[in-house]
């Protein structure tokens, strides 16, 4: 039986253009993922605007998706990462 650790999603590893990784919690990455969408409202992927919260359009973004395109030339990934065997 897997181990429910092997599951959890607590630390991502976020790549930005022109940045350094770094890593967050989802508490972050949700901050960060709305501050985003917050100037992007305007221009939403189709399966985000029937979402009519930027708190949960963040969430859907951070369970269903590992990448956002945050304009011309850039970019937001991020990655579930575990830091701890």
């Amino acid at each position: 039986m897997p181990d429910s650790l092997m599951y959890q999603e607590d630390t991502y590893v976020v790549l930005e253009s022109e940045r350094e990784e770094q890593f967050m919690s989802a508490a972050e990455l949700e901050e960060k993922l709305k501050s985003i969408l917050a100037e992007r409202q305007d221009n939403l992927p189709r399966d985000l605007q029937k979402f009519s919260t930027l708190d949960s359009q963040a969430r859907h973004l951070l369970n269903t998706y590992c990448e956002f395109d945050s304009g011309p030339g850039n970019f937001l990934q991020w990655y579930a990462v575990r830091l701890e065997k």
